[in-house]
């Protein structure tokens, strides 16, 4: 069973691309569902399910479905085509809500006619045992339907109508010549299948009551009508069915459409391409627009200032100066700026994150979130949204505005988190602190011996106590230069050290603001940035469906 479905399936899409046209509708369909319209959607929906379903039919049947108003002459059109009295006509006609079907060459059709939804009792195969020599072998593979009057004031009627009207793959619309004009065929049917003329065929009945010498300009007139209703190629054919004039034609048609096995397509191509275009105008043909830099970077901004990244990183840079300053000061003198409050320990933030909220109360002593900052941040990401809509329908600009808010009562707690995450870098001391720390008290304990030496010679001196020789280097006693380079170098060595003390807190806390902008730009991305680019990624995916559905 499977192969023969794919073998049907191969034969409706034969020397085309139908197949991939469906596909294209159908992921524009997927992803356009809950940005477009709905009605618009489920209508797109609808189609690809008939097209689909028709596919896996029968491809060896063509169906046709004759159409009109009441008094048109279409049951009788019917029957003459048949060359049976399958329908009844005039005041005979039975109010029914059912169409009539008759099928040349019933093999493979039952599947067909079940989908078509004609029940048993309606259908009659044209080339059954009583018929055998009768049928007309030209319409082998016609699955003939006579639907029921589409003025009729039956409501089951028009459901009926527009049912199979939407089924069928190609449409005889019976005209009367008294009613040819009438709005209710023309606005109701016709015009909304201004794509579809390829799919069907216009019959101007009881042409034996129009004068010979008015025939052609009544045609003339009714092939006006068709063109302002955009079908100006669909045939037009003028036949009288008691008279059976101008049946040949028409069923030269018919048969021509019957054989070509071409009907089917074109019936299916002209609904997804239509469907296509329907949707296409809702949802807006546009090029995707990118995401701009700027815009991105405005929000990072932002969510940084808003989360107290400044603050945060002023506070990194103090406590590396207090912190690096204290273990490179003069150790004798280094118990002073113990006396002095670490900066983010004043914020109540620890040596290696720190974080607090946006909303609610912060975890730190950073100061809460201004007005000023969620405004700022509301208007960022507002710009990112304006700015990845720029030139979309208002469908998808509406739908990208929601995606950028999708999560914004999560920001808060995202950037606590980001934030709370990041190393501030703060608790290790340079690896430097340790050696200059190391000389410091060399110098020192030099100074001090210097000292002591030079003491002892002057206690010496002045007991009158002979002097031992003192050791000179370049000139100097060695003392002396132990004590005077102690305290110089001392000096010198602080010097330095504040200049690499004040390197080092610049240098931490640039480190710190880029981890800290790091984790605020994952949140940006993951909150704001990445749902506005699945929508950019959906409405891709529907200009893509979109195009390869219209080819």
């Amino acid at each position: 069973m499977t192969s023969l479905l794919e073998g049907a399936k191969k034969m409706v899409t034969r020397g085309s691309d139908l197949g991939a046209r469906i596909g294209g509708l159908e992921t524009a369909v997927q992803h356009a569902r809950g940005r477009i319209d709905e009605e618009i959607v489920d209508h797109a929906q609808e189609t690809v399910d008939r097209a689909s379903s028709r596919m896996r039919l029968s491809a060896e049947h063509t169906v046709i479905a004759i159409a009109g108003a009441t008094g048109s002459g279409k049951s009788s059109t019917f029957n003459a085509l048949t060359g049976l009295e399958l329908s009844a006509v005039g005041v005979r006609r039975p109010t029914t809500s059912w169409a009539s079907a008759c099928v040349w060459g019933r093999e493979g059709a039952t599947e067909l006619l079940e989908w078509l939804g004609i029940p048993p009792r309606h259908q009659v195969t044209r080339d059954s045992m009583l018929d055998v020599g009768r049928e007309d072998k030209r319409l082998h593979g016609t699955v003939l339907l006579d639907l029921p009057d589409h003025d009729s004031t039956e409501v089951s009627h028009h459901l009926e109508v527009d049912r199979l009207v939407q089924l069928a793959d190609l449409l005889v619309w019976v005209l009367d010549p008294q009613k040819y004009a009438d709005a209710a065929i023309h606005d109701r049917y016709l015009k909304p299948l201004a794509g579809h003329a390829g799919s069907m065929v216009v019959v101007l009945n009881h042409i034996d009551t129009v004068p010979e010498e008015g025939r052609e300009s009544m045609v003339s007139d009714v092939r006006r009508l068709l063109a302002d209703d955009g079908l100006a190629d669909v045939a037009v054919f003028p036949v009288s069915a008691k008279q059976e004039i101008g049946l040949g034609d028409l069923k030269d048609e018919m048969a021509k459409r019957v054989a070509s096995k071409k009907a089917t397509r074109a019936r299916l191509e002209a609904d997804v391409r239509t469907t296509a275009e329907g949707l296409a105008e809702a949802s807006g043909t546009s090029p995707a627009p990118s995401l701009g830099k700027e815009r991105v970077k405005e929000l990072e901004d932002a969510f940084a200032d808003a989360a107290g990244v400044p603050i945060v990183v002023n506070a990194v840079q103090k406590s590396t100066r207090l912190r690096a300053g204290r273990a490179t000061t003069w150790p004798l003198v280094s118990w002073v700026t113990r006396l002095k409050s670490d900066p983010l320990k004043r914020l109540h933030l620890d040596l290696g994150s720190a974080g607090k909220t946006l909303t609610g109360a912060p975890r730190s002593s950073i100061p809460e979130t201004t007005k000023v900052q969620r405004a700022r941040v509301d208007a960022a990401i507002r710009g990112v949204a304006e700015d990845a809509s720029s030139g979309m329908s208002k469908p998808w600009a509406e739908s990208i505005r929601r995606a950028s808010v999708s999560r914004r009562v999560e920001v808060g707690d995202e950037l606590d988190k980001a934030i709370g995450d990041v190393d501030l870098g703060v608790a290790k001391l340079p690896w430097w602190a340790g050696l200059v720390r190391v000389i410091q008290w060399v110098l020192i304990l030099a100074a001090i011996v210097g000292g002591v030496w030079l003491a002892g010679l002057a206690a010496m001196s002045y007991l009158k106590v002979d002097e031992p020789a003192t050791p000179e280097v370049v000139g100097l006693a060695v003392p002396t230069l132990m004590l005077v380079g102690g305290v110089v170098l001392g000096i010198v060595l602080a010097l330095v050290c504040r200049v690499l003390v004040s390197m080092t807190a610049k240098s931490r806390a640039r480190a710190a603001d880029q981890n800290l902008r790091s984790g605020i730009r994952q949140t940006g991305q993951k909150l704001v940035v990445q749902p506005i680019d699945a929508e950019l990624t959906a409405y891709g995916y529907v200009l893509e469906g979109l195009k390869t559905a219209m080819k």
